[in-house]
């Protein structure tokens, strides 16, 4: 049997960071296609951290920076009064910094795609970069925003290590899908775990096929 809650938290926890990242995600992209700094290597490396990190280091070090002990942990509990460890807001603030650069490198790669003529067609014409961005930047650049945002997505939606150490396993808050398939290995309900596992599957699937499609579509109508 699926555990419904752990589905409806895990599908809220996607949607919130994916939301979350097109916001932040494409303005440092733009600002890494396009700065001249010689230095942004390092900016590049920071962002892509996540990518070779181990979840089970990134979420430690998240644990420590978000528990009681803390600056960042005793600031937030002052402020709110409950605390940032073993909570959902934890879990969206950890899974926000380990699907970073799953936004960012496509909204990058798609950025830089763009002809440079144009830019310099816009600059010449009187535009500023904000409106170069949203009239031309942008639009040719639907297939990689849309890219970054669904993976994203997705990548939230199968997250184990970092949901683990930094939200624990906590019913109706914490538990994500990813967790509830572990627990039912751990507890030998193999019948159980392979039918919620075959609902990812399968909706992993169905969110590449889509992805894929769109974009298939987007650069044929594009060519036209």
């Amino acid at each position: 049997m699926i555990d419904w809650q752990a589905m409806k938290l895990t599908l809220e926890l996607a949607v919130i960071v994916a939301a979350v990242l097109a916001a932040v995600g494409m303005p440092i992209a733009y600002w890494l296609t396009y700065s001249r700094w010689r230095g942004k290597f390092l900016v590049e490396a920071l962002v892509g951290l996540p990518l070779i990190l181990p979840p089970t280091v990134l979420g430690f070090y998240l644990l420590i920076a978000f528990g009681s002990q803390s600056s960042i942990g005793r600031f937030w509990t002052s402020l709110t009064g409950h605390r940032l460890a073993f909570s959902f807001t934890g879990l969206v603030v950890g899974s926000i910094l380990y699907s970073l650069p799953f936004a960012v490198q496509p909204f990058a790669s798609s950025f830089a795609g763009v002809d440079r003529s144009l830019l310099a067609a816009s600059a010449t014409l009187g535009a500023g970069r904000w409106r170069t961005f949203r009239r031309v930047v942008l639009p040719l650049s639907v297939p990689g925003v849309i890219t970054g945002i669904v993976l994203s997505f997705a990548h939230t939606v199968g997250e184990f290590g970092v949901v683990l150490m930094i939200g624990g396993n906590i019913s109706g808050v914490t538990r994500t899908i990813s967790i509830d398939i572990y627990d039912r290995v751990q507890a030998a309900e193999y019948g159980a775990a392979n039918t919620t596992a075959l609902v990812l599957l399968g909706f992993s699937f169905i969110v590449l096929a889509v992805v894929y499609g769109v974009n298939r579509k987007v650069w044929t109508v594009a060519a036209r």
